[in-house]
């Protein structure tokens, strides 16, 4: 490895004028959250104080290995193979460009960066999952292929205090105080009870250059969508999640409520999705999944349909990576339970949404809010290449109630344990992910999974206490 003061270029494109520009326009700014997304997407880093902004531009900064190797709780896994056996040594994380922005309403002033880990000869470390999706981007850009895409954010806003039961509830709205415990789907007027704390995420998302458009009160009490604008490019697509979940859970925490991305926080309620939206541009800017006249569908969406459904059983694990995320699989509750496509139609995993056939794109349902938006990206984009490169065919349009065919096409695994055994075996997502993330995915969700399963829960007592 090189000697670390001899890397003076930054291999994620980042400049010294970029941070310059930027402290010269926020004077104030006193200190910077500088952010590294882990396989579990969560956000680990450093606070770093205004004068130490320029060196992380000219130098990248240390960072240690393991902190890719962590799991849900931050609790080292040692079969990642990032821990003890390479000594726990440093690389190097890079800022990431254009994600330099302020942090609305923070006293003092603070900023952010999202980063990147590189090892210290400036080569991508392979388990980095932002740079796992900048792979898949590369290998279509090698075949003239350009993804643009979107995530939906569903989230809960709860009350910081449990209800009488220990259960969490849908908290007060922030303007009045008033509590409800209905499901208002689509109402506007329940919205406005939550309009200062909406104000801010717009003015926070405004002050970041994320596109966050519309929101809606969801289907479920205390729940909520915002959608994100489309981007042509899908990196940024992912960054733009990434950050809003970042914020969103900031103005709720200054509101006095918890912003909540659990998949299923409430078991009698629909969960909250991370949808994705995804096309393909060629190099001339035109939409590859656009039909042709005469072509009921184009030939690469149908094919980008057959990859996505012949490989979405062994992803499963990257689109529901938690125990909590299974609970979402619920029949009738907006959330796929088959590997199944459609037109307009929200029964299905794979959703063709109606409109002008220029915008014409998928819409991957499966993946939950708790899921990391890098590898659904990275995973999606894998199978479409999969699809793409040997012609698979989707099998038939799904029309009507998805969830009553549900059954015959069921090759999804039945739970979590299914999904990392499945993950573990499967050869499509040591491709997709790279062998190293591969490795350090499946070994952070086994460990999760023992966790879990040793855990001798109130239910538990409940049921078996005095009944066996």
């Amino acid at each position: 490895m090189d000697n670390p003061s001899t890397v003076a270029t930054s291999p994620s494109g980042s400049t010294p004028a970029e941070a310059k520009a930027f402290l010269d326009a926020h004077p104030a700014i006193e200190a910077f959250d500088i952010v590294l997304t882990d396989a579990n997407g969560i956000g680990r880093g450093k606070i770093v104080r205004r004068h130490e902004l320029m060196s992380i531009f000219e130098g990248g900064r240390h960072m240690p290995i393991s902190i890719l190797g962590l799991d849900i709780t931050g609790e080292d896994v040692h079969d990642t193979g990032l821990i003890w056996d390479t000594g726990d040594g440093d690389l190097r994380a890079w800022p990431v460009p254009g994600t330099l922005v302020p942090l609305y309403g923070t006293k003092p002033p603070r900023g952010q960066v999202l980063m990147a880990m590189y090892h210290l000869d400036g080569q991508p470390m392979s388990s980095d999952p932002r740079l796992v999706l900048a792979r898949q981007v590369e290998l279509l850009a090698a075949r003239g292929l350009h993804p643009a895409g979107a995530f939906e954010l569903e989230f809960f806003l709860l009350s910081n205090e449990r209800d009488a039961d220990g259960k969490v509830q849908a908290a007060r709205a922030v303007l009045d105080g008033r509590r409800s415990a209905k499901t208002e789907v689509y109402s506007v007027d329940h919205l406005h009870g939550m309009e200062p704390l909406f104000s801010d995420i717009y003015a926070a998302a405004k002050a970041q250059g994320i596109p966050a458009e519309t929101v809606i009160s969801e289907y479920a009490p205390g729940q909520y969508e915002l959608t994100l604008n489309y981007r042509k490019d899908v990196m940024r697509a992912a960054d733009d999640l990434v950050m809003l979940k970042r914020l969103v859970r900031a103005q709720a925490r200054r509101h006095g409520v918890t912003a909540c991305f659990m998949a299923k926080p409430i078991e009698t309620y629909a969960g909250s999705g991370m949808h994705f939206h995804v096309s393909l541009q060629d190099d001339a800017g035109r939409n590859a999944f656009t039909e042709a006249a005469g072509e009921k569908w184009s030939p690469k969406l149908l094919n980008a349909l057959g990859g996505l459904i012949h490989t979405m059983a062994e992803s499963m694990l990257v689109f529901a990576p938690h125990a909590n995320s299974w609970r979402r699989f619920v029949s009738q509750s907006y959330a796929p339970v088959a590997p199944t496509w459609g037109v307009n139609n929200r029964s299905v995993a794979l959703r063709v949404p109606a409109g002008d056939a220029r915008n014409r794109r998928i819409e991957h349902r499966p993946s939950g809010v708790d899921a990391n938006p890098y590898l659904v990206a990275a995973t999606v984009l894998a199978g479409i290449v999969k699809g793409l490169d040997e012609g698979l065919d989707p099998g038939p349009e799904t029309t009507g109630n998805g969830y009553e065919q549900a059954t015959a096409a069921s090759t999804m695994p039945a739970d979590w344990r299914a999904a990392i055994e499945a993950a573990k075996a499967s050869a499509f997502l040591k491709s997709a992910l790279g062998p190293d993330l591969h490795r350090t995915f499946v070994a952070i969700k086994q460990a999760e999974y023992l966790r879990v399963a040793r855990t001798v829960s109130e239910l538990d007592y409940h049921l078996y206490l005095h009944e066996v």
